[in-house]
């Protein structure tokens, strides 16, 4: 905004041509830039852009828009439409908001760096209060035995399933090409695997086709 300054003073108040003020001031600049300036200085008597105007205002405000980031955030598989449902029928917090499209959600959502993402199943129970209280008597009945003075031994036992027939979800190929891989034609059985372990080392394991463990470890 220093040139536009100086390049009034040297038309308006010292009498210069817009050639003369042009070579002073910014030699590259264009004399119908020039003239504009001085056009707009002795109609309106301002130097300063006036601020953007027109065109539809922002729909959500900044809560509003962390209302929707919540919304993925407590429920990573909601979709487009169930999020543009609960805007609209939400009279407390968008209260102004009659209807969004769905290219605005995505908008908003990109804005807050949210993410189309693989969906990972995760037991719902594994972080209830419920077992984490089993977890921490777990631990205290192991400290338990180890500072008892009678012989003891822990005995671990585990089971698996798997199919030989797994593979992996995503791959990667040159763009315009599908990325496969050669399975099976028959996805085959499930195989279930037990095994127990101690201090010593391996105790005993075994192997069998279904989805039900072995009765062996349970002898």
């Amino acid at each position: 905004m220093k040139f536009v300054s100086t390049i009034i003073d040297h038309v308006i108040n010292h009498g210069l041509s817009l050639r003369e003020a042009v070579e002073r001031v910014q030699p590259n600049l264009r004399r119908s830039t020039v003239a504009s300036i001085t056009r707009i200085f002795q109609q309106t008597n301002r130097m300063q852009r006036l601020p953007p105007s027109g065109g539809r205002g922002k729909l959500l405000n900044n809560d509003q828009e962390l209302a929707i980031v919540e919304m993925v955030v407590a429920n990573n598989a909601i979709k487009l439409h169930e999020i543009q449902t609960r805007v609209v029928e939400d009279h407390e917090i968008f209260d102004n908001i009659d209807s969004i499209s769905l290219t605005t959600i995505m908008r908003t959502l990109s804005k807050h760096r949210v993410r189309m993402k693989q969906l990972y199943n995760v037991p719902f129970e594994r972080n209830s209060e419920k077992v984490k209280e089993q977890r921490r008597q777990y631990v205290q009945r192991v400290m338990e035995l180890e500072a008892n003075q009678a012989p003891h031994e822990f005995i671990y036992i585990d089971e698996a399933g798997l199919n030989l027939a797994k593979r992996r979800r995503r791959g990667r190929n040159v763009i315009g090409k599908r990325a496969t891989v050669d399975v099976p034609g028959q996805r085959g059985a499930n195989i279930t695997m037990c095994a127990a372990i101690a201090n010593a080392g391996l105790l005993l394991h075994r192997c069998q086709v279904g989805p039900r463990a072995p009765p062996c470890l349970s002898q």
